[in-house]
């Protein structure tokens, strides 16, 4: 199975395959509702709980000083897509190892891009299974009750298909499905939330009553919202799918792409998050949709929104891992770029956070400690770092500074909040058994 042929030949022939750089066509409204899938995913439903966590005063900041941050540090990374004339980096790990050199570049980038794309594929998992879950608890009341575990399988069952399309291109009409129900979603959790009303005895007071308690849960918040901000581990991926030339480069379309996604990042997250809240204070569930009981039609329907949500948001996270295991199969284990390898490959990896979902389907605890973990480094602070390595502005100017601020605020989440997340997952483990 090893493929033939001259090494510039072979190079050109691999990177006319693999899923990243075979299809350079893309247009501007692409980038939209790629970012708008990657980000707008599973966190939105947890914000009013991280706030619920948080506070008024430190969720209301927090919530707008990522938006912020985020979107700087998201300027960076298409900014840097084509700083070098001639070159594209059209993966993270490519622009890491241009940063920090070969062989360091691809041992800082590697692991956490990997942590960040099979982690949110495995919430995904666990968040597509709810929603199933919910939506056939609340249409069929009275039928017999069916375990999480077997809505999961049926969630996974629709990965086994589509994960056999080639590259972003090919998803992008299950991604634009996928950003118009983030945008659906939202406003029916936050348009029902003010439909329902400030419940009675409502209290915004911390939901755990112990001083270790208040700090673990507002730890744990801060990764639940970190998560909410990570779409930034596919942004060069997902440029790299644009056509580019010195006269027109393609910072120019993925950067309008990325405005639009914010914009409706903004008009998903802050009203779901302080709306949430507000109607239901600390009594709010880790996903806000299991809180809304009421109209059931509206929250049976946005329960598959979510659905064909994270349909589009699993696929968009597992094109850069399918990337890395074509590229390593090919490269370095000389193995024929092939259907026959894309089919099993890609089947073994939607089995694999299948499996890992139906053991850890504690969704609240998994986005904080993933969040803090691998989305903080990813989002927040590694774009900074590589930013003052490449372009070294000068020290103690605004950009310098800026940077600085970024990278401090993003080293305390990485290492605060999975302290939150673990103490939350092993509280649920508890009483877990697994596969019930």
């Amino acid at each position: 199975m090893v493929y033939e042929g001259s090494e510039s030949e072979r190079e050109r022939a691999i990177n006319e395959w693999l899923p990243v750089t075979s299809n350079r066509n893309a247009k501007w409204w692409y980038s939209a509702f790629h970012n708008v899938t990657a980000m707008v995913g599973a966190g939105v439903l947890s914000l009013p709980y991280a706030m619920s966590q948080l506070g008024w005063g430190p969720g209301v900041t927090i919530m707008l000083l990522s938006w912020v941050v985020t979107l700087y540090t998201i300027w960076q990374m298409v900014e840097m897509h084509e700083m070098i004339p001639g070159k594209r980096f059209d993966r993270y790990h490519e622009l890491g190892q241009y940063a920090f050199g070969e062989k360091l570049g691809l041992w800082i980038i590697i692991p956490q891009q990997l942590t960040v794309d099979v982690s949110s594929d495995i919430v995904y998992m666990v968040t597509g299974g709810q929603s199933l879950k919910k939506f056939h608890d609340l249409v069929c009341p009275n039928c017999k009750e069916i375990r999480q575990t077997y809505f999961i399988m049926i969630f996974a069952s629709v990965h086994f298909v589509l994960s056999h399309l080639p590259n972003f291109n090919s998803i992008s009409g299950v991604s634009l499905a996928a950003a118009v129900m983030s945008l659906s979603y939202s406003t029916i959790a936050w348009a029902a939330s003010i439909g329902k009303g400030v419940q009675p005895n409502v209290d915004y007071s911390y939901k755990s009553t112990s001083n270790p308690g208040k700090v673990f849960d507002f730890l744990a918040g801060l990764g639940e919202i970190a998560f909410a901000y990570a779409g930034h581990n596919v942004v060069l991926e997902i440029q790299a799918t644009m056509p580019s030339t010195p006269e027109k480069p393609s910072k120019g379309p993925m950067w309008k792409g990325v405005i639009v996604a914010y914009l409706i990042v903004a008009i998903c997250y802050l009203p779901v998050a302080f709306i949430g809240y507000w109607a239901f204070g600390n009594s709010v569930n880790d996903n806000i949709l299991l809180t809304l009981e009421n109209p059931t039609g509206l929250i049976a329907t946005a329960n598959i929104f979510v659905v064909i949500h994270v349909i589009g948001s699993y696929q968009i996270f597992a094109m850069p891992v399918f990337d890395m295991m074509e590229s390593y199969m090919v490269k370095e284990l000389r193995f024929r770029p092939c259907l026959r390898l894309r089919l099993i490959s890609r089947t073994l990896y939607v089995a694999f956070t299948m499996v890992i979902a139906i053991c850890f389907p504690f969704f609240g605890g998994l986005l904080s400690f993933f969040g803090g973990f691998a989305f903080a480094p990813t989002s927040y602070y590694l774009p900074c770092i590589i930013w003052l390595i490449i372009c070294k502005p000068k020290r103690f100017s605004l950009t310098w500074f800026i940077n600085w601020i970024c990278i401090v605020l993003g080293v305390l989440l990485m290492v605060l909040s999975p302290i939150g997340g673990l103490r939350s997952i092993i509280v649920s483990a508890k009483d877990y058994e697994f596969f019930s």
